[in-house]
């Protein structure tokens, strides 16, 4: 299309130009040739240019789906939330990194049955986070909500529960300074507990056992306030069936201050009790067999204390230096002359001690091993008791037999009196 203007007025930057019809027309003067005045007539054509405009549109079309693809398609996912380790005491809980697509984060925040929790510090950066201060054995919901540019996302709720006391399934350990041999014997008894046995400090470190404070895996443990305890702490909790008190386990700590639960107690006292009674029962029957065997010397003593004179020259005594028991009886002429053998243990005895004397003495005797024996049946057993009641069962048979002996017992005592009489 030719169109034809007349130029009207020319300026540096615009040129007025009329149509036929006297319309005024701005022109970039610029565009107009160089030798145009006021007054000349220019030709100008104008057609339209279509392969310019199909390739500004197809470049347009590419802008706008990849901008579609960037920004229109791909969102912020909602967080993953899962349970990483549970105690009786705190549940730790860990998630994967936050996709934010192309928006920017605003918070990440926690929130437990219903109720935020807080916020979770670089969120970015952050992926687990351990919640303390629990209830025993007690059901938690937990669930993350994610805030952006592009919208606020939630994730799944988290049903969790906390252990039971008995439940050791929950002990993670972290080994410091161990030597071999006791770290493999840690590692044995974990397995037993259900406890895992780990090589770094992490988040889900429940103790850290060790037997001297050093290295940076001690550091760590301490600047991360896990409890620091010795190898004895995993075997009484495999002994008590339960979570103990680490109060008696630290290192350095004194292990009298270490407290028994109430299952090891009662098994203890009850191991005692037992062995108290073993060890009252072999007493009172090894004093019972003793007291069978050697019952003919406390008599001896009796009588010698009671009765012993001086080392002298008596006539018809015995020169041997001490008179025995069956000579304060007043034994006759020739009993002095040849000393009897030594007495059988349970014979000899039931037949002295009921041999009645002019003096009296065997009937002091008698009384005396009564009350002795009155004495000692609080101590024994009704089975040694038994066996006391037989002895003078036995003496009663030995009575008769000893009946023609009492014309010389009588004239030993009688010699029994004069000895007594000289002064010591």
């Amino acid at each position: 299309m030719l169109v034809s203007l007349t130029v009207g007025k020319v300026d540096a930057g615009v040129a007025v130009l009329l149509t036929q019809d006297n319309r005024l027309i701005e022109f970039p003067s610029v565009l107009l040739p160089n030798n145009i005045t006021s007054g000349s007539i220019v030709d100008i054509t104008v057609a339209r240019n279509h392969s310019a405009e199909e390739a500004s549109a197809t470049g347009f079309q590419s802008l706008q789906k990849r901008i579609l693809n960037t920004y229109g398609v791909k969102t912020p996912a909602p967080p993953v939330l899962r349970l990483r380790n549970a105690t009786q005491t705190s549940l730790v809980l860990e998630w994967d990194p936050i996709d934010l697509a192309t928006a920017s984060l605003k918070s990440l925040s926690l929130y437990r049955n219903g109720s935020k929790a807080g916020s979770i510090p670089r969120p970015l950066e952050t992926r687990s986070t351990k919640i303390s201060g629990l209830a025993i054995h007690t059901e938690y919901t937990f669930h993350l909500v994610l805030r952006t540019t592009a919208g606020t996302y939630q994730s799944e709720k988290l049903t969790c529960r906390t252990h039971k006391m008995t439940d050791l399934s929950g002990i993670t350990v972290t080994a410091g300074v161990l030597p071999e041999q006791q770290k493999e014997a840690l590692g044995a008894a974990l397995d037993r507990v259900g406890g895992k046995l780990i090589d770094t400090v992490r988040i889900d470190t429940t103790h850290f056992v060790c037997t001297e404070g050093r290295g940076p895996l001690w550091e760590k443990a301490v600047e991360m306030n896990i409890p620091v305890v010795t190898p004895e702490w995993v075997d009484a909790c495999e002994a008590e069936g339960t979570i103990v008190s680490v109060r008696g386990y630290y290192l350095n700590a004194d292990p009298k201050a270490r407290q028994l639960g109430p299952i090891h107690a009662s098994t203890q006292h009850q191991r005692t009790m037992s062995t108290m009674t073993a060890n009252t029962q072999n007493h009172i029957q090894s004093q019972s067999q003793s007291r069978l065997s050697l019952q003919p010397q406390p008599m001896r003593e009796r009588q010698e204390s009671v009765a012993e004179p001086p080392i002298t020259p008596f006539p018809g005594a015995g020169m041997s230096g001490q008179p025995k028991a069956e000579d304060s009886e007043g034994p006759s002429d020739d009993e002095d002359e040849q000393p009897p053998p030594p007495p059988p243990k349970d014979e000899s005895d039931a037949a002295e001690s009921p041999e009645p004397t002019p003096n009296g003495h065997a009937e002091q005797n008698g009384e005396a091993d009564a009350a002795e024996t009155a004495g000692s049946s609080e101590k024994e057993d009704k089975a040694d008791n038994e066996k006391e009641e037989d002895v003078p069962e036995k003496a009663e048979e030995t009575k008769e037999e000893s009946s023609g002996d009492e014309v010389k017992k009588g004239k030993g005592k009688e010699g029994e009196g004069d000895f007594n009489e000289v002064p010591l």
